[in-house]
């Protein structure tokens, strides 16, 4: 599981979405990016489709994931 703690670009707020991880700053949880990648969007798309979110949000989101992954090894 991942530890979003140390994930700069993500926040945790028991008011917003039922207490899930959204993107800093918006009420777009984190799991709406990795659904949108397994369903083909791009990550370009993905912040076109949902404002409020950055490309360097979205891509520090990814990269904390691959580390995390790494890590657990």
């Amino acid at each position: 599981m991942i530890n979003w703690n140390s994930c700069p670009a993500v926040e945790l707020d028991p008011e917003l979405v039922s207490g899930a991880w959204v993107f800093r700053g918006t009420r777009v949880p984190v799991v709406a990016l990795f659904e949108n990648l397994e369903d083909g969007v791009t990550i370009n798309e993905f912040v076109e489709l949902f404002p409020g979110v950055d490309l360097i949000h979205a891509r520090s989101v990814l990269e904390h994931a691959a580390k995390s992954a790494m890590a657990a090894h």
